[in-house]
């Protein structure tokens, strides 16, 4: 049984909520606790209202949410919306630094752990008592998910699941577009690296599920944890489909090289650009990307 005294304050604290909704006041809110992709405990006093965003997923994401107006700092590289060219950068060509993402006075900071950003913020942020959210990006429903989570941190609940259940009735009309049709063997270069080696696309990524869920298969059998191969290797592997992210220039360049003709997806033009945009940024773009392929690969 509670104790007067404790009786008293809950009285009290009854009593002082109930004067400020007659006065029309509002009440305090409770703070917002959340879970980041790394298992932490995030607790926001308030939905935030400036937010720093690492990298271009991040930035997407809060945009998408209705958001732009609180992002107060952004990475260097971060291009998409325009909008976001007149915000302060705070790092990103040669590493992060805290007090520059301090100077936006951010109630939020929103990373994923690449190029050691979650490294050299997530510390220094808890230290000084500034929120940090951890994302991750391994498959599509995590990126829904943190649709979701920005929402929920962001105070407009309402609008993450509005949008995450959009973007999951898109996914389901492409998976019935496809379903039934044979999976073409695709193949996705992502980047050339100065060694001669190639970059791809890998199972077990948001990237390979997108592929996956537009109606492909996998060309390049045992594609690992290391997304390197060689040009050898990609050309032994002849796909039915030959994907590049990036422009239609560097994909001509690509496929003049010596042996590249003889390819099949090259013999029968379905070599194409895909979109970097759409397949290496995780966000709701990415559902735009796996429509448009879907459409490619599987012509009503």
């Amino acid at each position: 049984m509670a104790s007067p005294s404790t009786a008293r304050r809950a009285l009290l604290r009854h009593g002082a909520v109930a004067s400020l909704a007659l006065a029309g006041l509002p009440a305090r809110a409770a703070p917002i606790v959340l879970h980041d992709a790394l298992g932490r405990r995030v607790v926001l006093p308030a939905p935030p209202q400036r937010i720093v965003t690492i990298f271009s997923s991040n930035t997407e994401l809060v945009v998408a949410l209705g958001m732009l107006d609180r992002i107060v700092g952004v990475e260097d590289f971060t291009r998409f919306p325009a909008e976001v060219a007149r915000i302060a950068k705070v790092g990103g060509r040669l590493g992060f630094s805290a007090d520059a993402v301090v100077a936006q006075q951010p109630d939020l900071v929103i990373v994923t752990p690449a190029r050691q950003a979650a490294h050299q913020l997530v510390a220094p942020m808890e230290r000084i008592g500034v929120p940090i959210l951890v994302l991750l990006s391994r498959s599509l429903a995590e990126v829904l998910g943190n649709v979701r989570l920005i929402a929920q941190a962001g105070g407009v609940s309402g609008r993450g699941e509005a949008l995450a259940a959009s973007l999951q009735a898109r996914l389901a009309q492409v998976d019935a577009r496809v379903a039934g049709r044979t999976p073409p063997r695709m193949l996705m270069l992502t980047g050339r690296l100065g060694s001669g080696m190639l970059l791809v696309a890998r199972p077990d990524t948001y990237t390979g599920e997108a592929m996956l869920r537009a109606g492909g298969r996998f060309a390049l059998a045992g594609a690992g944890a290391v997304p390197q191969v060689s040009p050898e290797a990609v050309l032994a592997a002849d796909p039915d489909v030959l994907l590049f992210a990036g422009s239609e220039e560097a994909l001509r360049d690509l496929v003049a090289q010596p042996g590249w003709r003889g390819m099949r997806a090259v013999r029968v033009g379905r070599a194409a650009t895909v979109s970097r945009s759409e397949f290496l940024i995780p966000g709701p773009r990415t559902v735009d990307g796996v429509e448009k392929l879907a459409r490619w690969l599987h012509p009503a």
